[in-house]
């Protein structure tokens, strides 16, 4: 019996961010659909991640891949998530 691949989406985040929220909100049904596990990560934990994403929150990451930043745009997503489904 041949399983699907397990996605995880990576959303990093910081406290009191209301983009990352929305984004956060706006991935619930999608990664219910497919499966795909999701991992917040809490730039301000992390000194690296702050420098890399400080202005940048939201930043999505689908497996090792960005696949956006401040806004996500559904369709995409989607698309997206359906190819790494695929393998």
């Amino acid at each position: 019996m041949e399983t699907s691949p397990e996605i995880e989406v990576t959303l990093y985040t910081r406290k009191g961010c209301h983009l990352c929220a929305e984004a956060k909100a706006q991935m619930a049904p999608l990664l219910r659909e497919f499966g795909a596990r999701l991992r917040e990560v809490d730039i301000d934990a992390d000194e690296t991640l702050r420098a890399l994403y400080d202005v940048d929150v939201p930043v999505i990451f689908l497996g090792e891949r960005k696949v956006a930043k401040h806004r996500l745009d559904l369709a995409q997503f989607r698309r997206q998530l359906e190819r790494a489904f695929r393998g």
